[in-house]
């Protein structure tokens, strides 16, 4: 992988897959760009360059402190930077939030593309302490703990699934990834109600959902389409359960961006 350079200093791993105009891919919570694989090797077959990137605290991307959202900002600004350009971002979950927040502050995303975004507008919001709670967790050598936080307060999942993934081999590569988890929660509690910036990006905006995922982020993504001027809702019936469909996506990004 190669190496961006943020503001901040901090060392931002990212590779690329394909040829064509560039297309940033920005990962949710608890993944790495190598959760993105598949996804990029679709973009590359439709012609595009897809770039992957580890978000700061996770896999081969440093950190610095203090966080802030703007940091992480910064950090997708160096990404697009050292790619040469992107004709268009997409981001998943709480990368969706992070992509939409950096262009609001200038950075220049080309087309957003935003998959299930889970912004609240200010309803059924976690506690305003979680990330304080969970880097407390972690201070103290407790990231599992801080990971349970993070997914029964933040996420909604239910205490026998998240006993069930607690049990799984899976678990041990979300409690490396316990620190990243804090600065989702942070970006979160930052702009759970998208800010007035957000919603007059001048980039174009696609928001993208499946039909059966999260009730709350299947409200959010077209409540969101219908706030922003000129963006348009897309169900993709392919994406179920909040995991985004590669191939399904990779058709939308295609029908709307030369490659």
């Amino acid at each position: 992988m190669a190496r961006a350079t943020s503001a901040d200093g901090t060392g931002i791993a990212f590779d690329s897959v394909g040829d064509g105009a560039a297309v940033v891919i920005v990962n949710g919570a608890f993944s790495t760009a190598a959760d993105a694989a598949e996804f990029a090797a679709e973009l590359a077959l439709a012609g595009f360059r897809a770039v992957t990137f580890d978000r700061r605290a996770r896999a081969g991307s440093g950190d610095t402190s203090p966080y802030a959202p703007e940091r992480e900002a910064e950090d997708l600004a160096a990404v697009i930077a050292a790619a040469g350009g992107t004709a268009g971002v997409v981001g998943h979950s709480s990368g969706a939030v992070l992509a939409l927040f950096a262009a609001s502050l200038g950075v220049p995303t080309g087309h957003l593309f935003l998959s299930e975004p889970p912004f609240r507008f200010g309803e059924g919001e976690p506690p305003a302490d979680l990330p304080e709670r969970m880097q407390a967790l972690i201070d103290e050598g407790r990231p599992d703990e801080a990971v349970v936080a993070f997914q029964l307060e933040a996420v909604g999942m239910p205490q026998p699934v998240i006993d069930q993934v607690r049990a799984s081999p899976m678990f041990a590569s979300l409690v490396a990834l316990a620190q990243s988890a804090v600065y989702d929660a942070t970006l979160a509690r930052a702009v759970s109600t998208p800010t007035d910036a957000m919603l007059a990006v001048a980039a174009p905006v696609t928001v993208v959902s499946g039909a059966e995922t999260i009730p709350f982020l299947r409200v959010s993504a077209e409540r969101l389409a219908g706030l922003i001027a000129g963006a348009e809702f897309v169900e993709v019936p392919e994406s179920v359960g909040h995991r985004l469909d590669p191939a399904a996506t990779t058709r939308v990004i295609a029908e709307r961006l030369p490659s």
